[in-house]
């Protein structure tokens, strides 16, 4: 049999199909680009920056990632797409060469009572099928193993179809592993009744005390009408019928006051309109309702595990999938490799390779039974990025925004790691960021600038590494910036004393922190900081904390109603005009009648894409055209609040504009590095480095006299943390103590005095490794964070 022959075909043409290699921007306009066009390369590792403002989330987040989400949703059917959030085609002339775009943001992982670290990655589902296949005894398939699946009987005909065989069973039976006492969620809530109503008094004469349930409101006529109850008797003297049907009656329909309505006890009620809701979302008075009238607790069923009694008591060598999710990953890791069972061995190496993962990725340290709303942003973020380690997916475009946030020097070489093997299987890279480390292993660079606001907007640099060091930009010339350390910190006033911590991870610390000075606390991520600093300094009298938590707002908000700068500016506008203040806020009198205020006409096209236009009567000045004819200084409110800090500040201190309460306000925008913000600027627009610094800037006039931040370096340029730094400097100078939790080691570098937790991070961390200035850390080198800064310093 002569066997086939086979001609290599002589190497040809490359084809067209590869000539593909760069996403081209042409005439980019997003909010303050001016007209930028460039070309990243394709399969590689870009990374952007910049000082903050300079327009790198715009170009990157909200021209080229928003381009290629809103493409791949226009390839779903009108249906699907009705119920997608609507996006607008960016403000570019071109843009070619788009991939699908994975963006991995620091947006918190939503606050789910039912969502931890396992579910949110394909590690609890892995579980709960290793115990469906090798636990004893057997309860059921994975759903068994479920917490956030309920046990369910049905009676009644049920049709299975198999081939030409029907048959019908009576009873149908599904085994979920909820706890059925706290459904899943690990605590039960208890509801206080003397919050509820005052048993002395009747409904008539308004016992029910719950924010909404005034005397003549319908929530009361719903009780007083119903039927149920007498409204005249006091609650006390209910029979028991009466109280049952008062607080516990399920929900019924029927006619009160000749309106079909629910009826339903009011303890239901309560739980349906305010205790499923998100407590950071509601009013001030509701949620302090809500914390008077609510008590959590751990589940006594099933001790917070969130599990049914069946999927507690099945196991593999003696470990329950309810201990599996508290162990440490790092632990879990090991445990899983030591099982060797060759009917799922397959199973047993994808778990293996995603706990891996989180130990990889600096993870490590936590369980997976944390809640996912309980993450810091870099950690929401990493976890985030584990799900796309393992992805089949190429040539796809993954956009990281500083992916390096909550990150020690230490964690940053593994986080570069993982940075280039995505980049390795074929995918864009794009990542913004500010940490010389990061930008170091980058293929190609795009430095934006060269200031912020309508400062920034252009590309003042495109090419390699050793091009950025040595080109003459903002970032080029602070690239090589290393800090030197403080030759000799300030004396403190007195100390704080710490005595036995042991939030979380945290082994019965004793630290003294010295008050008065500026005092950095730092370590590997996951080794107890924010549990030191957070769990033992209360925010409350004196102490003032400023966190990354974003701020809730609606697009209404801007930094000039969330400071109250608004309040001066719109008397001084009254004052001048003689007229009332209220017609210069544009939530109040003076908004423009066609859009409420809003500046811009919202259309919801039901099944296709809603559509947003600036208003046409107010043109986007969001006033009516009467309250624009009043003039304070030459400028009327709407130019006002397009200003930008730094041009208030000017206009506000002199001439007849001179208002000192408005100027106070603007100087310390100024002093956190917001200068280049437009003081109309909505809120939902600001970056989480932003969103903390203007926190800051609130705080800076409240009385207290320690300063707790987090990590307030997060989205700061090299050439903004020297500002930073000089305001921390004027903090302390003022009497105030400063202690920041922080990585950068030009933070580390300045402070008077370190502590230093360690030595690595979950159960491993948690201890005082160092206490001390910083040029004994550095002198020691005896911990991780020591090592790293003496590198950074040069000695």
């Amino acid at each position: 049999m002569s066997k086939a022959t086979r001609t290599d075909p002589q190497p040809s043409a490359p084809h067209g199909a590869d000539s593909h290699d760069l996403i081209r921007v042409l005439g980019a306009r997003e909010n303050n680009l001016k007209d930028v066009s460039i070309e990243i390369p394709k399969r590689r590792l870009t990374v952007f920056t910049g000082v903050s403002g300079s327009g790198k989330s715009s170009l990157v987040f909200n021209t080229i990632a928003a381009e290629s989400q809103r493409l791949i949703n226009e390839t779903y059917s009108a249906f699907v797409q009705g119920f997608m959030p609507t996006l607008a085609r960016p403000e570019v002339d071109v843009l070619e060469g788009l991939t699908t775009a994975i963006i991995v943001d620091q947006q918190r992982m939503g606050a789910d009572p039912r969502s931890t670290v396992g579910t949110a990655t394909d590690a609890n589902a892995m579980l709960r099928i290793l115990f469906s296949r090798l636990g004893t005894p057997h309860i059921g398939p994975p759903s068994a193993y479920a917490f956030n699946v309920p046990s369910v009987r049905a009676s009644g005909a049920i049709t299975v179809e198999r081939g030409n065989k029907k048959t019908v069973k009576a009873t149908f039976n599904r085994t979920g592993g909820m706890c059925p006492r706290c459904e899943g969620r690990g605590t039960v809530s208890d509801i206080d009744l003397t919050q509820l109503y005052d048993d002395a008094k009747s409904l008539n004469e308004g016992a029910i005390t719950i924010p909404g349930y005034g005397s003549d409101g319908w929530n009361m006529r719903l009780y007083k009408e119903s039927g149920f109850v007498d409204p005249d008797k006091p609650i006390r003297k209910y029979t028991k019928k009466e109280l049952h049907d008062f607080l516990h009656h399920e929900a019924t329909r029927m006619k009160i006051a000749g309106i079909n309505m629910t009826y339903e006890g009011l303890i239901p009620r309560v739980q349906k309109s305010m205790l499923s809701k998100d407590k950071e979302a509601m009013q001030p008075h509701i949620r302090a309702f809500v914390d008077r009238a609510v008590t959590f607790a751990t589940c006594p069923e099933c001790d917070g595990t969130r599990l049914s009694e069946g999927a507690r008591a099945s196991k593999i060598k003696r470990i329950s999938i309810a201990d599996a999710c508290a162990m440490q990953i790092s632990d879990l890791a090991d445990w899983v490799r030591g099982l060797k069972e060759p009917s799922v061995a397959p199973l047993l190496t994808a778990l293996q390779h995603t706990l891996d993962s989180f130990v990889e990725i600096g993870l490590g340290y936590l369980a997976l039974d944390r809640p996912a709303g309980t993450l810091s942003g870099g950690e929401a973020q990493r976890v985030k990025m584990i799900r796309h380690l393992g992805s089949s997916l190429t040539d796809v475009t993954y956009v990281f925004d500083e992916p390096t946030a909550g990150l020690h020097p230490h964690d940053i070489q593994r986080m570069n790691e993982l940075l280039l093997r995505l980049r390795d299987k074929g995918n864009t890279v794009l990542v913004v960021e500010h940490k010389p480390e990061t930008i170091a292993i980058a293929d190609h660079v795009v430095d934006l600038g060269p200031g912020a606001g309508t400062g920034g907007g252009s590309v003042c640099f495109e090419g390699t590494v050793e091009g950025l060091r040595t080109g003459d930009t903002v970032t080029g010339r602070h690239f090589d910036d290393r800090a030197t350390v403080k030759e000799s910190p300030r004396e403190p006033t007195g100390t704080l004393e710490i005595r036995g911590a042991s939030a979380n991870n945290l082994r019965d610390v004793d630290v003294d922190v010295p008050l008065g000075v500026l005092v950095v606390v730092t370590g590997v991520a996951g080794s107890g900081k924010s549990s030191l600093v957070h769990g033992s300094i209360p925010a409350g009298e004196g102490v003032v904390s400023v966190d990354q938590s974003p701020i809730r707002g609606s697009r209404r908000s801007n930094p000039a109603t969330y400071t109250g700068l608004l309040d001066p500016i719109r008397k001084a506008f009254a004052k001048v005009n003689g007229v009332k203040p209220a017609l210069f806020s544009a939530n109040s009198e003076g908004a423009c009648p066609t859009c409420n205020g809003a500046g811009v006409i919202y259309t919801d096209l039901a099944m296709m894409a809603g559509v947003a236009s600036p208003c046409e009567d107010c043109e986007g000045k969001r006033y009516q055209p009467s309250v624009l004819e009043y003039h304070l200084g030459g400028r009327d409110i709407s130019e006002v609040l397009a200003m930008s800090v730094d041009e208030a500040g000017e206009f506000f201190g002199a001439g007849e504009a001179a208002t000192p309460a408005a100027q106070r306000i603007l100087t310390r925008l100024s002093d956190v590095g917001l200068g280049y913000l437009t003081l109309g600027q909505p809120l939902t627009t600001l970056s989480g480095g932003e969103r903390q610094r203007l926190k800051l800037a609130t705080h800076m006039a409240d009385k207290g006299g320690v300063y707790v931040l987090d990590e307030p370096t997060t989205g700061l340029h090299l050439a903004d943390v020297e500002q930073l730094l000089a305001l921390l400097d004027r903090l302390v100078d003022s009497g105030k103590s400063v202690i920041v939790v922080e990585h950068h080691q030009a933070v580390m570098a300045h402070a008077d005095w370190i502590i230093d937790l360690g030595p690595g991070a979950g159960h491993d961390g948690g201890r005082l490794v160092f206490e001390g200035t910083p040029a004994d850390l550095v002198a020691a080198r005896s911990t991780l964070t020591g090592e790293h800064l003496a590198a950074y310093v040069g000695a």
